[in-house]
């Protein structure tokens, strides 16, 4: 007997219902509290796994300017986003030349700034490090530098960020540490290791550093979900908010979004998460008010990092 009925679709393609036919979880922003700026996708090594594939080589997005920061940050404020922080990431944020013009910038607006960073050579370059140190003073407690440690482990990290990468964090942390500039770290949860095992690794490498950094704090410590695209995940549904016991304004895109800048384009454009940066379909316009728009939940990051990982880039 001939099956008549329609295959169903593959999954994370249509924005308005998952591959079952299920209503796909939408979201919209409710409470904007940071704002993100891709400082461009050029950096000083090539990570394994990057999920933005940053490299000495990939421009995809170019180097946003203090001019274009200004004029988000303007917005911030007509449009009454009631954001707090302005972040930064890449790439690596200190290769772009405007990296310090660019916080002081969202510094003198009133926001709080996070900058994420290897701290490896682009920040301890001398213009670099004399940037930060007069920030530091000048605005103090007010912006918090974040580095990618993926593990407390030197070995394991330098098995995705190369050999000596370790150390020359730590270096670059020691000199944030003796400037007094706020620290936070960002690590990788790949190695099977759970999250109160992970979190006391940290905290013995604080210790034996003298790193003012609580492992203790999400904030301070902030522990990523691997993000695999091929992967199986399960697409969210509408009723998966009721299912999972949280609510839509819990992920990231209810409170963040990003600004980039594609290679050839004239002017910045606004993308609904620090995630997704190359995907069109997340694309939602040139302005904060085209941004407003609401999110489809349409990709395996979504679930993986966001709803079910319970992750967030923010401070």
């Amino acid at each position: 007997m001939r099956d008549d009925r329609p295959e169903a679709s593959p999954k994370f393609t249509d924005p308005l219902v998952t591959a079952s036919g299920a209503p796909r979880a939408r979201v919209r922003l409710s409470r904007p509290s940071t704002l993100w700026f891709n400082t461009g996708t050029l950096c000083n090594i090539a990570c394994d796994a990057c999920y933005i594939e940053s490299s000495p080589t990939n421009d995809r997005l170019v180097y946003i300017t203090r001019a274009e920061v200004e004029d988000f940050l303007t917005q911030i404020t007509r449009r009454g986003w009631p954001v707090g922080e302005i972040g930064f990431t890449g790439g690596e944020p200190f290769m772009n030349p405007e990296m310090i013009g660019m916080a002081e910038a969202a510094l003198l607006a009133g926001h709080a700034v996070l900058i994420l960073t290897n701290a490896m050579l682009p920040m301890m370059r001398p213009t670099m490090k004399e940037g930060i140190a007069r920030l530091n003073a000048e605005h103090p407690g007010r912006m918090t530098l974040r580095v990618s440690l993926d593990h407390y482990r030197g070995l394991r990290h330098d098995e995705l960020r190369g050999m000596g990468s370790f150390r020359a964090s730590l270096k670059g942390m020691r000199w944030l540490q003796a400037e007094g500039v706020p620290m936070a770290v960002a690590g990788r949860m790949i190695w099977g290791e759970d999250d109160a095992a992970a979190r006391q690794g940290y905290a013995a490498l604080f210790a034996r550093e003298g790193f003012a950094i609580d492992a203790e704090d999400p904030a301070q410590l902030v522990l990523f979900p691997e993000m695999d695209e091929t992967a199986e995940v399960p697409e969210i549904t509408e009723a998966c908010w009721d299912i999972l016991g949280k609510t839509p304004d819990s992920v990231m895109c209810a409170t963040s979004r990003m600004v980039v800048k594609r290679h050839g384009a004239e002017r910045p454009a606004v993308v609904s998460c620090t995630l997704l940066p190359y995907d069109p379909r997340f694309e939602l316009g040139e302005t904060l008010a085209e941004a407003e728009a609401e999110v489809a939940l349409n990709h395996p990051h979504c679930a993986t990092f966001c709803v079910l990982g319970g992750a967030s880039c923010s401070g």
